[in-house]
């Protein structure tokens, strides 16, 4: 997995989701924007982030994703989680 370019600025965030209310986009495939990057940030519990058809990771507090620019991902969720994605630019 990358990691954040350091010239990257924060600038949004989403509210925190749980598996109660996670969006069902974020459970299919989909992508960031040109020039965006996102960071999957676990508050409890643990995550599947899907990078493509073939890099899986499993997020928890204190290891997060990071999203790149245009790249097909999603999540998978297995178990109660609360987790929250920042965007950068």
């Amino acid at each position: 997995m990358k990691i954040l370019p350091n010239d990257l600025m924060f600038y949004k965030r989403t509210p925190t989701f749980t598996h109660e209310s996670v969006p069902p986009g974020l459970l299919k495939n989909h992508s960031t924007k040109k020039n965006v990057w996102g960071l999957i940030k676990i508050m409890q519990g643990k995550l599947d982030y899907i990078i493509g058809t073939n890099e899986t990771y499993l997020l928890e507090p204190g290891k997060d994703g990071v999203i790149e620019p245009e790249v097909i991902h999603h999540v998978s969720l297995t178990e109660p989680v609360e987790f929250f994605v920042e965007f950068y630019k």
